[in-house]
Parts: structure tokens; C-alpha cells; sequence
């Protein structure tokens, strides 16, 4: 997979612990050897100048996170063999986000730190005030993995394909059958987040599997928020009295969550 540019991160492991760390998609397992891609290869020989005998971390997403050693150096392929497990598999927060893309540098931000603050789904949704509709899929993807190595996490978010909203809406209960829809409506009073969540969480719902949407800079349409609030399963909530750019909304919104939900 090639990963976006990253001129602040170039020299050094991604990661904050100096190890280097990377996603793969093999099995990972005791004494397996894996043979890293041209991409990954030559950030590891070229970038990190690392050689035989150096030690990386690896992480499928599914078995954990494995130490590992470089057996063979090449400037277009790397072979690395697995000594031991160091974390067993963690799963992610079940929250999804669901946001109104944007411009190219900020919607990396959006899937970046989105990653961080451990969104299970990264789903862009198609408003009728959206104006950035052509997306690439593995570009937002690549930013997920990347994010995931650097912060030390052993799973990446699910990147799905953009949809459009009230095409999503009307599939909701076949693809997230009982997953509650957090709306972040600017329309609604400030101050209010706090006692929304906490209604919620008096109603039982800690456990339900959450999702929270955000809309474009110019807001969603009145038909679309009187649609929204129409259906039983959403829930509005406020973002303050500050006008904020939708890249900042969306992490706020994981952020506000993520405290509600104990995660933090």
C-alpha cells in the first residue's frame, strides 16, 4: 500500500515509542518469515536505513502485534521473520463516524485522527451541501494505516466508500441493525451534549453500538435535519456556540463521545 507523504515523519519510526511498527496483511505467527512490499521495503532499508538484524513491530488487524527481525535487506524487498507476540489482538471502540468530506489535506486530517481516536468505521456521507464528492478510497485508507502504526494501535478502522445520505439512512437498519446515530445538528441549543448522552445512558444504552455524523461547512439542509430528527434511533446534539470547520467537528464529536463512553 502506498503511504501518503509525510515530511515531519520521514526520518524517523512511526511511532511514538521508536519502534518501527507496520500493517501487514499476512498471517502472523511464531517463526513465520514475511516479505514486505517495494513500499514498505524501501521505507524500512531506505528511510529508517534499517538492515539485517534490526527489529520491527508488526500487526495484521487481527493476531496482535509481533516482534520481529529483519533476515534480508533489498532495496525492493524485505524479508522479516516473527520471533514473539507482544500485545494480544485489541478491538476498537464500537463508533463509527460518518462525516461529509472535504477538501483533500483535511479530509487526511479527518481519517488521521479519526484513526486516533478510535473510530471503528470511517464513512463519508454525501450531503445535499457537500461539495467534494470524488473521493479516493485508498488514499483515506492509507491514512488510517498510517495513523494506526504511528499511535501504536493493532487495529485499523473499516474506510467504506462514500454514500449518499438519505440513501444510507434508508438502509440503516439492514447494514447497522440497532446502532444509534449521534447527529451533530448545529441547530440545536449549546450546551447540551452533556444531558443528551446522559438521557441516553439513563435509557441503557452504554453497550449499544453508536455512530456519529457530521455535516458539511455549510450545515445540513432543513430537509435533511427535519429527517433526521424524524427517525427513532438519532439523537441531536450540539457542538457549542462556535462556528467550527467540519474537520474539527468531527473529531470533537469522537471526542465528546469518547468521554461519555468511559474511553477516555
Amino acid at each position: 500500500m502506498t503511504r501518503p507523504a509525510d515530511p515531519d515523519t520521514d526520518d524517523n519510526p512511526r511511532c511514538a515509542s521508536g519502534k518501527a511498527r507496520l500493517f501487514v496483511e499476512g498471517e502472523l505467527r511464531a517463526g513465520a518469515a514475511l516479505t514486505l512490499d517495494a513500499d514498505q521495503s524501501h521505507y524500512l532499508i531506505n528511510v529508517l536505513r534499517m538492515g539485517a538484524g534490526d527489529g520491527a513491530l508488526l500487526f495484521n488487524g487481527r493476531d496482535g502485534e509481533w516482534a520481529a527481525r529483519i533476515a534480508q535487506a533489498h532495496k525492493k524487498h524485505c524479508v522479516l521473520e516473527l520471533t514473539a507476540r507482544t500485545r494480544a489482538q485489541e478491538p476498537l471502540p464500537d463508533i463509527w463516524l460518518l462525516f461529509a468530506p472535504v477538501k483533500k489535506a483535511r479530509l487526511d486530517f479527518i481519517a488521521q485522527k479519526a484513526t486516533e481516536m478510535g473510530a471503528a468505521v470511517i464513512q463519508p456521507v454525501v450531503t445535499a451541501r457537500t461539495v467534494v464528492t470524488r473521493l479516493k478510497d485508498e488514499r483515506l485508507q492509507a491514512n488510517a494505516v498510517e495513523a494506526a502504526e504511528q499511535c501504536g494501535l493493532v487495529a485499523v478502522p473499516e474506510v467504506r466508500g462514500a454514500a449518499k445520505l438519505g440513501s444510507l439512512l434508508e438502509r440503516w437498519d439492514a447494514i447497522a441493525p440497532g446502532r444509534r446515530i449521534l447527529f451533530c445538528d448545529e441547530g440545536t441549543a449549546p450546551g447540551g451534549a452533556r444531558a443528551a448522552l446522559e438521557r441516553l445512558a439513563g435509557d441503557g444504552w452504554r453497550g449499544t453500538p453508536l455512530a456519529v455524523l457530521v455535516g458539511p461547512e455549510g450545515g445540513f439542509s432543513p430537509e435533511e435535519r427535519e429527517m433526521l430528527r424524524s427517525r427513532s434511533d438519532t439523537v441531536a446534539l450540539s457542538l457549542g456556540p462556535r462556528i467550527m470547520r467540519a474537520d474539527t467537528a468531527a473529531i470533537a464529536a469522537l471526542a465528546v463521545v469518547g468521554l461519555m463512553l468511559g474511553d477516555w
